[in-house]
């Protein structure tokens, strides 16, 4: 899916799924849905209070009605194979969830088995990519793991991508990853989280610079960001600097976009992410915006469209 011009209605992400003639497709690269009650919600201190709730399809749905968002990417929360199963299941009964990006254990030989267990289910053809929250590991070097490298070895093995969720101290260990797996189609989530609050460039830009020579294969979402900055008075020229030093790595055909909801509640609505967004991209043109926020995603996650 080589093509850079955006998509339209009449092109299909799942059979019979039919779109209003003549608008854009517009695709939200990175949510959410999650039940406190199942564990899945460990991570959230008292400072994500206001979230932790169920969130669910019919909570999102106004919410992308509003922002003119016509389908979404799935993405885990934790490390949990029931989730995957779960979230498999939701977006076989979803109308507006185009993809799941779910966890395996990348550690187990038997991996490539599982796999094939997922993506051979009825719901099956809703798995699109696997990912493994990398930035909660002690050892900054766990991508390097040999289990590891085998597991995303089968990853690539099923056609499917694989998230980067990292950090400024695991950037070297992905690059590395990144390397050895030319066959892989990598998606770098939430520009690796640099510290905005802190306006920090540094060394975030610098490391982020080694993904440039492998844009062939790794694709970036320009998402969560504004909760890495200041979540009471972030402003969209906060952001600016970072997607413009991203843009500079991937150019507008490597990078998508992605709300992060329900995580972006604690510092903004969900139009006012994508909002945000839209400013910083202004000095692009129409087909470079309309890559960003559709055409990316359906190529980095092979989402399947036909005229």
């Amino acid at each position: 899916m080589g093509s850079d011009r955006p998509l339209v209605a009449g092109e299909q992400l799942v059979a019979g799924e039919q779109l209003v003639a003549g608008k854009q497709l517009v695709i939200d690269g990175h949510q959410h849905f999650w039940d406190p009650a199942d564990g899945s919600c460990g991570w959230m201190t008292e400072d994500y209070a206001a979230i932790r709730r169920v969130f669910s399809p019919d909570d999102l749905k106004p919410a992308l009605a509003a922002a003119g968002v016509d389908k979404t990417i799935l993405v885990q929360t934790w490390h949990s194979l029931d989730e995957t199963l779960a979230f498999q299941e939701t977006a076989s009964r979803t109308d507006f969830v185009a993809g799941v990006v779910g966890w395996v254990d990348l550690t187990d030989p038997a991996v490539g088995a599982t796999l094939s267990m997922l993506m051979a289910r009825p719901d099956g053809r809703t798995l699109v990519g696997i990912r493994h929250l990398v930035h909660n590991e002690a050892d900054p070097n766990w991508l390097l793991r040999e289990d590891v490298q085998h597991g995303l070895a089968a990853v690539a093995e099923a056609g499917l991508a694989y998230d980067l969720l990292l950090k400024e101290p695991q950037i070297p260990a992905a690059l590395q990853t990144v390397e050895r797996h030319p066959n892989l189609r990598f998606v770098v989530d939430h520009i690796a989280k640099p510290r905005i609050a802190q306006h920090a460039m540094e060394p975030w830009a610098r490391l982020m610079q080694g993904f440039k020579a492998h844009r062939d294969h790794v694709w970036c979402k320009l998402s969560g960001m504004v909760t890495e900055a200041d979540w009471r008075h972030w402003k969209s020229q906060d952001l600016r600097p970072y997607v413009d030093a991203v843009l500079s790595i991937f150019g507008p055909s490597r990078c998508l976009f992605g709300s992060d909801w329900p995580v972006c509640l604690v510092a903004a609505d969900y139009q006012s992410v994508k909002r945000a967004l839209s400013d910083c991209l202004s000095g692009l043109t129409d087909e470079e915006r309309s890559q960003i926020f559709g055409a990316s995603a359906v190529e980095a996650y092979r989402l399947p469209i036909h005229s």
